[in-house]
């Protein structure tokens, strides 16, 4: 497949550029997977598309004030870091603007001095590995002088932190929002829960292929960027039981869904190495680790029924993923029909659910 095959053409006044004043306000394109069909509605309404005994899945990671503005040592350059990975303590995986200037050995300032970084070496794809020096706590001082790292295409400021977080982000650890999230009032969550709609919570901590668009010409040519991900004991219970009495798994986001396709590759060789058998209906166990999995066209999906998830960009992995789910020409019809009755597009965009 070529990555030209996921283009479609979106006018730059439908990217949205701040969040709506109500959270579940946004509308909400319905695509029926099987036929094509779309319907058009409003978030609001999103738990009459979901029946009792399904399963809602949710990626309660927290953004990090991840971007941070500080001088080198000496020459007094502004320098921009994005963390994206902690790879030890005190030790993180970042992109540095500008990269040439930040060769190993090099020192920078934030805050005036509060924080202190250093350039240990140059890591895969040009990004820097740093080691921060401190006094006090890391993330109160990150709280203090970090800004939220808000995608390249969002131009205005933001006015209220919160406003990049889900209301259930708890796990802080990623440099991108799982943004489907961001429609989900609490009021909206207990609705579904009182229609007997069980909520499962997941980690997927949001980093480095969330910001590099795909280079390469083929599709399975690319390489996705590892990101640490969890299901603890509750999360692979509600999902099981959810399988096992023949209730769909509908995840909120990409991200979730990466998170469960995930496990369940974990599953499946923990199976075959240790020759166990599990109940019927068993598709996840609790799990925790680096998933570099790769969803597009021609991909099995193990546990994922449904998917809500937001508008994204032209030749994305994310576009790819939910082709995966719903087909090529499905999906870039959706998009186009999206674009013509002007859907607000991208992070602080409206919805999309496949079922």
């Amino acid at each position: 497949m070529d990555v030209k095959d996921f283009y479609y053409e979106l006018p730059p006044e439908l990217i949205a550029q701040d969040p709506l004043e109500d959270r579940s306000a946004s509308r909400l394109l319905v695509l029926h997977k099987e036929t094509g069909e779309l319907e058009h509605t409003g978030f609001r309404r999103i738990a009459d598309y979901l029946n009792p005994g399904d399963c809602l899945v949710l990626n309660n990671t927290r953004v990090i004030p991840a971007r941070l503005f500080g001088e080198r040592e000496g020459t007094h350059g502004r320098v921009e870091i994005l963390l994206l990975k902690r790879k030890e303590n005190d030790i993180w995986e970042t992109l540095v603007k500008p990269g040439k200037k930040a060769r190993p050995g090099t020192r920078i300032f934030f805050g005036g001095g509060l924080l202190t970084g250093e350039v240990l070496e140059i890591a895969e794809e040009g990004n820097r590995l740093i080691q921060f020096t401190y006094e006090g706590i890391f993330e109160e001082i990150l709280d203090r002088l970090g800004q939220m790292p808000l995608p390249p295409y969002i131009t205005h400021p933001l006015q209220d932190k919160n406003r990049y977080q889900t209301v259930y982000a708890r796990e802080e650890g990623s440099a991108a929002a799982p943004t489907a999230g961001l429609h989900f009032t609490p009021e909206l969550l207990e609705e579904i829960r009182r229609k007997g709609i069980s909520i499962a919570e997941v980690t997927l901590h949001v980093g480095l292929g969330t910001f590099r668009p795909v280079k390469a010409e083929q599709v399975q040519d690319h390489h996705m960027h590892s990101e640490f991900y969890q299901i603890d004991e509750t999360a692979a219970r509600i999902i099981n039981e959810t399988r096992q009495r023949g209730g769909r798994i509908i995840c909120v986001g990409t991200t979730s869904c990466r998170t469960i396709e995930s496990a369940a590759k974990a599953l499946q060789a923990k199976k075959q190495q240790e020759s166990r058998v599990f109940p019927n209906g068993t598709v996840v166990a609790p799990v925790s680790g680096w998933t570099d999995i790769f969803i597009y066209p021609g991909y099995q999906f193990q546990v994922l029924d449904g998917l809500i998830t937001n508008f994204h960009l032209p030749e994305s992995t994310l576009v790819m993923l939910v082709s995966a789910l719903a087909g090529r020409e499905h999906v870039l019809h959706a998009y186009e029909t999206a674009v013509r009755e002007k859907y607000r597009f991208f992070s602080f965009g409206d919805a999309m659910l496949v079922v």
